[in-house]
């Protein structure tokens, strides 16, 4: 658990599409067994530590034809930023996925005189 105490606390948002397969025949569509997908979100401003990051699909375009197994994580979280990774495995085809995060940590406010000498 985090606790802040006399901190500004910040929440950062976005929406990113991770990867769309279909169309080019991509290896989460057309590929089996293990695959994965990172990409790196930065955090603009960047937090004073690494915050809380939750990670949720917001679409997914999987084919119906066999299981649907996804885990997706947010890893190598810093107050700079993390890597989004979207996991699948076996005969489950991914068309494509769009991931929605949120942070939220301790910020820097101007009053902290951050920079200042």
């Amino acid at each position: 658990m985090q606790v802040f105490l006399r901190e500004a606390i910040g929440v950062a948002q976005g929406d990113e599409v991770l990867f769309s397969d279909y169309h080019n025949d991509g290896e989460m569509w057309k590929g089996t067994g293990p695959r994965e997908r990172r990409k790196r979100i930065t955090f603009s401003p960047a937090f004073r530590a690494p915050p809380v990051v939750q990670v949720t699909p917001s679409l997914w375009d999987i084919d119906h034809g066999a299981n649907t197994r996804i885990d997706i994580s947010a890893e190598n979280v810093t107050a700079e930023g993390f890597d989004v990774v979207f996991r699948t495995w076996s005969d489950t085809r991914v068309a494509r996925i769009r991931l929605r995060w949120l942070a939220i940590g301790a910020a820097y406010h101007p009053d902290d005189w951050q920079g200042v000498d």
